[in-house]
């Protein structure tokens, strides 16, 4: 079956990846901040009335961490107010919800992995709206809620990103080494998303409505990734001021901001891969291409311009 699907957030690192992968299953109609105003949350029924989607997957969010403690009013409006309006569109169809959510709805003090069932409590802004619109997606009926952390990718600004041109500006690096998570490529998001979308509108095969926990294996600091993303760069040919042994670790408590951050943000993965029977990679080989992607990016960049002969 060929379906209609509706992808709010195109230009994100996530909206990005599933303007790759959503193809695969019918048409997609694609929109970002050009096309229709998050903040406007009748805006978006409207859309979802005009289109009339089987599928609905928002993209969309307020992700600015630290700036969401002075603006909450611009954080709900996206992350809370406009997940509701597009759930009861999506529930006035019968059609199927998809929405991103994160581990900073956790207050990161549990020993273990947090696992969908447990109690939230986030320290913040971003984390109280993202949990708001986690609840308001459950409006929708037919929906599911795709938690993730430490999201990275080839396209757009995120960590992966930083960490090389930070290497390749300063003399030295010094990154929080008592956060532990899962880094996760939006590319691996973005995957499972199809597969959850293809099986969940097959006759008798949808996995039951609800939150869902997406990362790799393992888990590391931020710390660890940094210095994992010099290395692979490095070992790809990527010129360095920093090399990956001389990264420094330091407390949180070093590197204040407005937001306080999870200390644990690691998520058990065990009910996804159980609903959808798939195994979901290490981290280290799902950053892999990311790192290299960009790596390579900043290697041609290096690379001086053709000359022509006169």
């Amino acid at each position: 079956m060929s379906l209609n699907i509706l992808l709010l957030g195109k230009s994100g690192q996530v909206g990005h990846e599933l303007c790759r992968t959503l193809p695969a299953l019918g048409g997609v109609v694609a929109c970002d901040r050009r096309d229709i105003d998050f903040e406007r949350p009748a805006d978006l029924a409207a859309l979802v009335d005009r289109e009339a989607p089987d599928v609905v997957v928002n993209a969309a969010a307020y992700t600015a961490v630290d700036r969401a403690e002075a603006e909450p009013d611009r954080a709900r409006l996206v992350n809370a107010d406009a997940v509701a309006a597009l759930a009861a569109a999506v529930a006035g169809r019968s059609a199927l919800f998809v929405h991103y959510s994160t581990d900073y709805i956790f207050d990161g003090t549990k020993a273990g992995p947090y696992v969908e069932t447990d109690a939230p409590a986030p320290l913040g802004v971003y984390g109280a709206t993202k949990l708001a619109g986690e609840q308001a997606a459950a409006a929708a009926g037919r929906h599911y809620v795709l938690r993730t952390s430490w999201v990275h990718g080839a396209h757009g600004a995120n960590f992966v990103r930083t960490i090389l041109r930070l290497a390749r500006e300063r003399e030295e690096l010094r990154v929080v080494d008592d956060q532990i998570g899962v880094p996760t490529s939006a590319a691996l998001l973005a995957d499972v998303t199809a597969t959850l979308i293809g099986r969940a509108t097959q006759p008798g095969a949808a996995p039951a409505a609800g939150v869902y926990h997406v990362v790799p294996r393992g888990h590391t600091t931020w710390h660890g990734f940094a210095r994992f993303i010099l290395e692979r760069a490095r070992a790809r040919g990527l010129p360095l001021r920093v090399q990956p042994e001389a990264v420094q670790a330091i407390p949180s408590s070093a590197y204040p901001t407005p937001a306080r951050r999870p200390l644990n943000s690691r998520l058990d993965t065990g009910k996804l891969t159980a609903a959808l029977g798939i195994a979901l990679p290490d981290w280290q080989d799902d950053a892999a291409s990311v790192v290299d992607a960009l790596a390579d990016e900043l290697l041609h960049s290096d690379s001086p311009a053709p000359r022509t002969l006169p």
